[in-house]
């Protein structure tokens, strides 16, 4: 196992480098054999790109620890990325470190866990709990909009009978068709309503194209929930996507049923 300490001179007494980009030095330990190798860094004397070219120099002398003081995120992702543990912020000689790392004084560093982890395993906690605190508050916010939105959608539902919205059909598919995505739009509920409600229609003569507009707009727009929806996601982009939704309910609508009779019929 080869363990690489940023170092500003080759000697193993010397100090460990402030940073790990501009050392001038890898002092390479092998664990197993005990020998040592200071091999000078490439980016000690470059103003850009010094942590990637020790980076590459670490990676091909096949090192998998390195200790060292301040290192990069891109350096340390770099590293990590290629199976390399960073041990970072690191003070005292080469020979000092080394000695520690074989007691395992750095067995449980909080960096080198994290090194290890994959992406999507890596929480900032502060950031989770500030995340968490600013959902609740907005979800305190919302809940008595949503109530509302609740008691509205079941009025309407009770009070607007479903023989009654039948009844304004008048046979005309292009009206009919707008006539269906209106009422789709106000009412909501779930969108295994609509199919109840949309085969009714059917049944009562009501036209596909309109009955194909009225589920469209009822599981994409929706009037009752709008008061929750610009609450949560501002009023003009609640606006534009509703007025979205319902332009292309209609389009959807034509085409799906045009669709439909010319592959059954």
């Amino acid at each position: 196992m080869k363990i690489a300490v940023s170092s500003d001179s080759a000697e193993v007494e010397a100090k460990v480098a402030h940073k790990f980009g501009t050392a001038k030095y890898l002092v390479i330990i092998d664990l197993k054999s005990g020998e040592s190798e200071a091999v000078p860094n490439p980016g000690a004397s470059v103003q850009r790109g010094a942590g990637m070219q020790a980076v590459v120099l670490a990676v091909s002398k096949g090192v998998e620890v390195v200790l060292t003081g301040h290192c990069s995120p891109t350096a340390k992702n770099h590293l990590v990325a290629n199976g390399i543990e960073v041990i970072p912020d690191l003070s005292g000689t080469v020979s000092e470190l080394v000695e520690r790392y074989k007691k395992g004084d750095f067995g449980k560093h909080e960096e080198a866990e994290l090194g290890h982890r994959p992406k999507w395993a890596r929480i900032d906690k502060a950031l989770f709990k500030n995340a968490v605190e600013t959902s609740a508050k907005q979800f305190g916010m919302l809940l008595p909009i949503l109530a509302g939105v609740v008691m509205l959608m079941g009025l309407f539902n009770t009070f607007v009978p479903r023989s009654f919205m039948a009844s304004i059909f008048s046979g005309n598919r292009a009206l009919d068709t707008l006539w269906g995505a209106c009422f789709g739009s106000i009412t909501a509920g779930s969108p295994i309503n609509s199919y109840i409600i949309g085969h009714e229609l059917l049944s009562s003569g009501v036209s596909l194209f309109a009955v194909t507009a009225f589920i469209l707009a009822w599981v994409t727009v929706g009037l009752i929930q709008l008061p929750a929806e610009i609450a949560a996601l501002g009023k003009r982009f609640a606006l534009a996507r509703n007025a979205v939704s319902f332009v292309l309910a209609l389009g959807v609508a034509t085409l799906t049923v045009l669709v439909f009779n010319l592959v059954v019929g």
